[in-house]
């Protein structure tokens, strides 16, 4: 028996790359997983990844309340609550300060802090007691990159919410954590920065990681299903590196 079994999970931005592996993980460890994007071909294909037996897909934006109303109406449905909660979806682009417009801000806050933030509020109906919440933040909250400004700081929002959200919810034994990825190696990265200039971008960010590389998306998985189980259980408002060392040492 996997340390998830019988468990159900809800992973945003299922679809593809950190998110896709986290739920294979969590469904290796016997939960059930739905997951949502807002793409249905990759959903769909996200499913046979997981096992259609393991999985239920849930086409929607987590910046439309009405679609993460949908998603939880799903789970609700199941009728046995919800245990995990890994709020992984998010966008970033490049823009400097002076290149920042408002579209861009509205759309990186809309995305990644105000639907994080509703991912959440809507599924505390469904929590079961001990519940374990996990937020995507990233390392770029922390290290002041060039043209990741909105991004950065939204993300940042991720890791402060981390820490309030434990404390609301620590008397449901819900924990509420939040992990920062370094960079890692995922069709979204190549999407923020190119194909074309994917491979010298990675080998710049390598250059300066210790370990020598840029992770892998299983290695953030293994985390989440950490953060997920109950071996984790002391572990509260905490923000867990995964960057080969980038913003440790």
């Amino acid at each position: 028996m996997g340390q998830l079994e019988g468990r159900t999970a809800v992973v945003t931005g299922g679809s593809a790359g950190i998110g896709l592996a986290a739920a294979v993980r969590l469904a290796a460890e016997g939960a059930h997983v739905f997951v949502t994007g807002r793409r249905k071909e990759g959903l769909e294909a996200a499913v046979q990844a997981i096992g259609p037996s393991k999985a239920t897909a849930v086409v929607g934006d987590i910046a439309d309340p009405a679609d993460l109303d949908r998603l939880y109406d799903a789970v609700r449905a199941r009728g046995r609550g919800l245990d995990v909660v890994f709020a992984n979806a998010g966008i970033a682009s490049f823009a400097t300060l002076e290149q920042t417009t408002e579209e861009h801000f509205d759309r990186t806050f809309d995305i990644n802090v105000r639907g994080t933030l509703f991912t959440v509020q809507k599924a505390l109906p469904l929590l079961n007691d001990g519940a374990s919440v996990i937020l995507n933040s990233s390392v770029r909250a922390d290290d002041g990159v060039e043209e990741f400004g909105a991004y950065a700081a939204s993300k940042a929002a991720i890791r402060s919410f981390a820490r309030t959200w434990a404390n609301e919810l620590k008397d449901r034994n819900i924990r509420v954590n939040a992990i920062s990825p370094g960079t890692i190696d995922t069709s979204g990265l190549d999407g923020v920065v190119g194909a074309e200039e994917a491979p010298a971008i990675k080998a710049q960010f390598a250059a300066k990681v210790p370990l020598g590389r840029i992770g892998q998306p299983d290695e953030v998985a293994d985390a989440v299903a950490f953060l997920a189980s109950g071996q984790s259980s002391f572990i509260l408002g905490a923000n867990l590196y995964i960057d080969g060392g980038e913003n440790q040492v």
